[in-house]
């Protein structure tokens, strides 16, 4: 999910992906511990971030035969959602004591990047609101078998993902609507994700537990908007609730 299909090419590709591997785990550490979380957190985004611009849509764009069709995106969507929920949580832990003239000009630019983030995460929600009305016969079959009218819930959960992006994005209403699509997503996580992670651990590359936790991770990121939206008032207001 992180890169394009089209990776042969790169060099020590094993060894890339276990020090990504150690990376994440490292930035989630930061971020439980709130050790250099600010930092770390807005790196992450900033190489997801460059990733998509610079990878994911050039491939799309240019390679990928099937780039016409929006489900063809989803991958690099999630990864866009990702950078933005990193910036976004960034965001969220207070500056400290280093003066603005003495922090690194990465960081300083990462920063700068911080009011988009939620930006970044609702193209993502919209662009899926989308895909369940394009795709929904696909859809439907996601939806446990002991849950009835599985097309409506589709199709409700597409007007709740589109709805739900545009209103974050303009503002409207953003800590009950941001609030409602966090446990949305969160409660698609415990009914539909984990069952189908347990039931095909292995499949796919492990396909269903990537999917599990990155809805654990929408659901997160949604949390957060809600918890201090993303305008400079909105994170002044949750760095003090979280950090005073």
């Amino acid at each position: 999910m992180i890169l394009p299909p089209l990776h042969s090419w790169i060099p020590g590709l094993r060894f890339w992906a276990y020090l990504g591997g150690a990376a994440l785990i490292a930035v989630g550490a930061a971020i439980i511990f709130k050790t250099t979380a600010r930092a770390a957190a807005l790196v992450l985004g900033g190489i997801l971030l460059a990733l998509f611009c610079f990878y994911y849509i050039p491939y799309e764009l240019i390679i990928d035969p099937n780039s016409k069709y929006l489900g063809q995106w989803g991958d690099a969507e999630k990864e866009l959602a990702l950078s933005g929920g990193a910036l976004l949580i960034g965001g969220s832990f207070p500056e400290g004591v280093v003066k603005f003239q003495k922090k690194n000009l990465l960081i300083r630019f990462l920063e700068k990047l911080i009011p988009y983030g939620g930006i970044f995460f609702s193209i993502t929600m919209i662009s899926f609101g989308i895909d369940h009305f394009l795709y929904t016969k696909n859809v439907a079959t996601l939806v446990p078998s002991w849950i009835p009218h599985p097309v409506f819930w589709t199709l409700f959960a597409a007007v709740a993902l589109i709805g739900s992006g545009i209103a974050i994005i303009v503002k409207i209403k953003l800590k009950l609507i941001a609030t409602l699509l966090g446990t949305m997503i969160f409660l698609w996580f415990i009914v539909l994700h984990i069952p189908r992670a347990i039931a095909l651990p292995f499949n796919n590359m492990g396909e269903e537990v990537t999917s599990a936790f990155s809805a654990l991770a929408f659901s997160g990121i949604a949390f957060v908007i809600a918890g201090g939206g993303y305008s400079e008032k909105g994170w002044f207001t949750l760095n003090r609730k979280l950090h005073e």
